[in-house]
């Protein structure tokens, strides 16, 4: 029986207040959307607006309108919401509804405990029934009495019992508790891991860390351990419960006391077998509640201690900055209200002389700890992004590496960027080799931009998903210790060796697919990591619902990618149609959204003029 068959509607309501936030920050609310639309729950116009938007703070908080509109101009119907919601199709891809429902379950059953005793009430019809059916007994008891007056007095007693009214109704039986899993018989072994209740998900522990571990995220290496509202991969949960040190999750994570590899080993649980070779299971490199922070006030002797490695336990007494020039002062002073805006971004573009790079905030731990900053070839500290262009390794990268305009100095003083201690002993200051080796490798995947179980590249700093790659890296292809070549590093190794003569146009396009295959999917992965919205990613017709109304031939860069793992291309020209043909349908679909024009217009230019390079056209 569901929970809203037991609870009132304001019972419902205060639940689906307290939660509301949580639900607006689902990943991926397109279904979630499409489910409370169906069931007449939004209005169509801000069903349209918000599943447009592709930015993900955004569908947060056109999500988070939505509901908070609903609460306060829907309320009556917020029973029907629940029942809508907690759907099974619905719970299986949201973890955090299931979370939810569980919780509102549980408010169910410490409702049903505290009613526990209470008089079963009855209706007037019942009353009157059984008012006279107690009369009735009445009379027969009180005859029997006059015949049995010799018992006992202890009989007597039992028989005035008998006499009541009340004593002929039926007894009341007590209501269970319920249970959620499956009661076991005696000598039966507790192997909850079969129990139906079970099927999704496991509650497991790691030290004295509690966890809920999601079987199909398991399955697919994505993150599956969650920790109130934080996702972890195993390796991850396994850190955070302080057991780094043992560095095998599948012994150290366990359910009731069970490790999971054996429950893999037994076929219990399905997991990602990783068998060496480049398939390297990226580990977090920010466990939570870790790092160490300085004042930036201690920045520049920090800096210095970190390069000379001298006297690092005598770090109690340290000397206060140098003072700013006039002129880096005055800088400062303009630049300083733009700095404190700076709190909510975590990437920042970098400059230093004809290098460029991004800074990853979530990365930095000082100018030698903690590898920030992303180049086109490698990850780097500042310090090292400064030698590379400079030629000198000294702790002047604060003043000589520009952030969009600013040196660095400026977002260190503003604590947008903060320097960790050197007693830090997080995994940027004090990593272990894995640690080190994760370091030098982004931590998503390059085409879809989503975390998880990455394979990396041995010559450059990309990561992919291994479904994400072009061609699919396969298990059987990492079971031996030689390095691993993304396409990208591959078409680059061979480039020099492909064309040595222009070409027309209409002659490349009529190569058969099956020789010029590299190509075809380097520059298929070019375009969709030039993507970064993962706006022609997906199926449109899923978040669209009039989409099909208005083109006929949907296409995305998935499909593509699909038609060529499985070969179903004949010619070059084939696979440019379909590139060319979402693009096309992106232009007659958003004729009013000027935003999306522009940006599929930019990403064809760059398909195209990229094709030319690639197979060398004749201009």
């Amino acid at each position: 029986m569901e929970p809203m068959d037991w609870l009132q509607n304001h019972e419902l309501l205060r639940f689906f207040r307290r939660h509301k936030t949580e639900m607006s920050c689902m990943e991926n609310p397109h279904t979630f959307l499409c489910q409370l639309r169906d069931h007449d729950l939004i209005p169509e116009d801000r069903y349209k607006k918000v599943s447009c938007m592709r930015s993900k703070d955004n569908m947060r908080k056109g999500l988070y309108e939505i509901l908070d509109r609903f609460e306060t101009e829907r309320s009556q119907e917020i029973r029907e919401f629940w029942r809508c919601v907690f759907k099974d199709s619905i719970l299986n891809q949201y973890p955090t509804l299931r979370l939810l429902r569980n919780s509102l379950m549980d408010e169910k059953m410490g409702k049903e405990e505290s009613d526990k005793g209470k008089p079963k009430a009855l209706s007037d019809s019942e009353e009157e029934e059984e008012g006279e059916k107690g009369e009735e007994k009445q009379e027969k008891s009180v005859a029997k009495k006059r015949n049995l007056r010799s018992r006992s007095a202890r009989s007597d007693d039992h028989e005035e019992e008998l006499a009541g009214p009340s004593s002929q109704l039926t007894p009341r039986k007590k209501f269970k508790k319920i249970c959620f899993s499956t009661p076991l018989k005696k000598g039966e072994e507790k192997n909850i891991w079969n129990w139906p209740i079970y099927k999704l998900q496991l509650p497991v522990t790691c030290g004295n860390r509690e966890g809920t571990l999601n079987r199909p995220r398991l399955a697919k290496g994505e993150r599956c351990i969650v920790v109130g509202k934080q996702w972890f991969s195993p390796t991850e949960f396994e850190i955070f419960a302080g057991k780094k040190s043992s560095k095998n999750w599948k012994s150290s994570i366990r359910c009731m006391e069970t490790p999971l590899g054996k429950l893999i080993e037994q076929g219990h649980l399905q997991a990602v077998t990783y068998k060496g070779g480049p398939k390297k299971v990226k580990k977090s490199l920010f466990p939570p509640g870790d790092a160490t922070i300085v004042s930036s006030g201690d920045e520049d002797e920090e800096e210095d201690r970190h390069l000379d490695e001298e006297d690092r336990v005598s770090s109690s007494s340290r000397e206060s900055s140098p003072p700013l020039s006039d002129e880096e002062r005055e800088q400062q002073a303009e630049l300083q209200p733009q700095a404190s805006h700076d709190g909510g971004k975590t990437v920042f573009r970098v400059t230093c002389g004809a290098s460029n790079g991004t800074l990853h905030k979530k990365r930095f731990a000082s100018g030698t700890c903690g590898k920030s900053i992303r180049t086109e070839t490698s990850w780097m500290t500042p310090v090292e992004f400064l030698e590379l262009e400079l030629g000198r390794k000294d702790a002047s990268w604060k003043k000589d590496i520009d952030c969009e305009g600013r040196p660095l100095c400026v977002l260190v003083k503003a604590e947008t960027l903060r320097i960790h201690s050197l007693l830090c002993n997080c995994s940027l200051c004090k990593p272990d080799e894995e640690e080190q080796k994760n370091q030098k490798n982004d931590d998503e995947c390059c085409i879809c931009r989503m975390e998880g179980e990455l394979v990396m590249c041995d010559d450059c700093p990309r990561a992919f998903h291994p479904k994400c790659h072009l061609p699919h890296v396969e298990d059987g292809l990492l079971g031996n210790e030689i390095g691993w070549l993304c396409t990208f590093c591959v078409y680059r190794t061979n480039e020099r060796y492909l064309y040595s003569e222009r070409m027309e146009r209409e002659a490349a396009l009529s190569y058969q697919i099956s020789q010029r295959m590299l190509q075809c999917q380097y520059l298929l992965l070019c375009l969709w990591s030039a993507d970064e919205e993962q706006i022609f990613a997906a199926n449109p017709c899923l978040y669209l619902t009039d989409y099909s109304d208005v083109i006929e031939a949907p296409m995305w860069f998935g499909d593509i990618a699909g038609k060529l793992q499985q070969n179903l291309y004949q010619t070059v020209g084939e696979f440019v149609t379909d590139v060319h043909l979402v693009f096309s349908n992106c232009a007659l679909y958003n004729r009013k959204n000027a935003e999306l024009l522009v940006t599929g217009n930019r990403l064809k230019e760059s398909f195209d003029r990229e094709f030319k390079s690639v197979f060398n056209i004749k201009e």
